[in-house]
């Protein structure tokens, strides 16, 4: 059984993916400092698997404490998750987001070549693509332009990545571009619980669907599209968990280098957001028009055909399951995880 690194393995997608590698094999080890997720997660992950997953709370840029996680245990592959991740906020805290996202992954990426770890899955972004001017997005696609610092530490970590492969082409190294996850596990014990009000839309429409926010604040109805709000990939966050297992399985065939899109190829708006939730779900949603945020762009989708051909993995669930998904967890969790 090979034993898989996560960090940042307690947050919205860390610890779905510790359940569909549990669920798939795999022996997770999770690290966590728990600045944006809480420790009765790990609990919930043993209701839903049955098993608990040794854990260990550090901060991925601390490293004599991370020298300490790979010492002490045997690793096969590490799953990279631990980052700061707000667009809004980057931009009014370069510094901070600049600061860990890249020492968190760097200091990673030294352990591994001391300890002799050979297989990295980079939790990537579909913000370093840009102000695209065609869609949908292709792996091929020229990057490096992101419009907000959080971007540009994914575009940084990235080249740091190829430059690595690089120099040791023995290493193995899967770099996933997230499109927007949203939904909750089935069971309404996992789900996206961020600290204070949310940044991202889903967790902010669920808040504001059973009363915990007054009404959603849309950032711009006058963008360059049919309804005039933001268009975006919305992925079931069970799909991208799934997208990391089939990652993991391509490293252990020594891939090398490998870039994929996970999305679901299919661009929606945040007014069809709002209404599939509504429709889902028999709630309505009030909602106030500002203006547009710093950093934001008017569309963003994938094409997603590379990981289908390469990995056998393509998105299973839709809007509807994950607005579902996604209220279930909320009504179950009124005020987040306890």
């Amino acid at each position: 059984m090979s034993n898989i690194l996560v960090n940042g393995g307690l947050g919205f997608i860390g610890s779905e993916t510790v359940v569909a590698l549990i669920n798939s094999g795999y022996n997770p080890i999770v690290v966590d400092d728990l600045s944006n997720s809480k420790i009765a997660v790990l609990d919930r992950i043993e209701t839903i698997t049955g098993k608990r997953p040794t854990f260990i709370q550090a901060n991925c840029t601390d490293y004599a404490a991370m020298d300490k996680v790979f010492t002490e245990n045997k690793i096969d592959g590490i799953i990279h998750f631990a980052a700061f991740k707000a667009v809004g906020e980057s931009v009014q805290k370069p510094i901070e987001y600049y600061s860990n996202n890249l020492k968190s992954s760097l200091t990673t990426l030294e352990l591994m070549k001391k300890h002799g770890v050979r297989n990295f899955i980079f939790s990537s972004s579909a913000t370093v693509y840009g102000c695209a001017k065609e869609m949908p997005l292709y792996e091929n696609n020229e990057t490096g332009d992101a419009t907000n610092p959080y971007g540009e530490t994914k575009v940084m970590n990235e080249r740091i990545l190829v430059d690595v492969a690089k120099a040791m082409p023995e290493l193995n190294i899967a770099i996933l571009r997230y499109f927007n996850p949203i939904g909750a596990h089935p069971s309404g014990l996992l789900g996206e619980d961020p600290n204070g009000i949310p940044n991202n839309l889903m967790p902010y429409i669920s808040q504001v669907s059973i009363g915990r926010l007054p009404c959603l604040s849309i950032f711009g109805d006058d963008y360059p599209t049919p309804d005039g709000t933001g268009i975006r990939d919305y992925i079931h966050v069970l799909d991208l968990a799934e997208g990391h297992v089939a990652a993991m399985k391509k490293l252990e065939s020594n891939s090398g280098l490998v870039i994929y899109n996970l999305g679901t190829g299919k661009g929606t708006s945040v007014k069809e957001l709002v209404k599939a939730f509504e429709d889902a779900n028999g709630v309505k949603i009030p909602v106030v028009i500002k203006p547009r945020r710093a950093g934001d762009v008017a569309e963003n989708y994938a094409n997603c055909d590379k990981a289908f051909k390469e990995l056998g993995w393509k998105a299973r669930f839709t809007i509807v399951d994950a607005c579902r998904d996604s209220y279930n967890f909320q009504k179950k969790n009124p005020k987040g995880i306890e």
